[in-house]
């Protein structure tokens, strides 16, 4: 109930009406997991935007893959990932060989959950995408029956940029494109990745975007 309310009464208005966040193709998101959300990254607004996307009804089943040693590092961060977010902590270096943190998304996902993902690993530069890691693609070859629906994300690095704490106003846009198909190898899922946010990049208007 204090995640549902979070969002009602802070989250989306400051989306939607502080941000102005504007979205395309929302029909193209999923309707039911398991799926995976795989979107840029330049900010921490991207979580709470990707998750805006949902009905209020449906947030329960949409959690944020995440950095356990970041988002738990203390006991407020804690309650608002965990509590307020809803994160699903991930170990980025796990503390023994025999644990995989594929296996706790592979756990949300048999549950029907959708997740988000960015497939970047780690914030980069505002409005800059970085190399991508091929974990979306380790996801999706265990799961080639699973919707993969790419996101792009532009303007939320300005809003909060790396190393900022407070947000700023600035028109912010989001592009949802068609579920990816190409699950041969993960070379080819990456490539199909990365040629669909280029896609989707395009679509911006912005004269400062590279």
């Amino acid at each position: 109930m204090l995640r549902f309310l979070f969002f009602i009464a802070i989250v989306r208005p400051f989306m939607f009406l502080w941000v102005g966040m504007n979205v395309r193709n929302t029909e193209l998101l999923p309707k039911q997991g398991p799926a995976l959300i795989a979107a840029n990254h330049n900010s921490h607004m991207d979580t709470l935007a990707l998750l805006s996307l949902f009905p209020i009804k449906q947030l329960k089943q949409v959690r944020a893959v995440a950095a356990a040693d970041y988002f738990l590092a203390n006991p407020i961060m804690r309650f608002i990932a965990l509590e307020l977010i809803g994160i699903l902590p991930i170990e980025r270096t796990p503390k023994d060989r025999t644990s995989d943190p594929v296996s706790k998304i592979n756990e949300a996902l048999d549950a029907g959950q959708i997740l988000i993902f960015f497939p970047e690993g780690t914030r980069g530069d505002p409005e800059q995408l970085s190399r991508f890691k091929k974990g979306l693609a380790r996801l999706a070859e265990l799961r080639p029956q699973m919707p993969v629906i790419p996101v792009f994300l532009y303007g939320f690095g300005k809003v909060l940029p790396k190393g900022s704490f407070l947000p700023v106003p600035f028109f912010c846009d989001v592009f949802v494109g068609e579920a990816l198909s190409s699950f041969e190898t993960r070379s080819k899922t990456m490539a199909e990745f990365e040629s669909s946010l280029e896609a989707l990049s395009s679509r911006v208007s912005a004269p400062d975007w590279q």
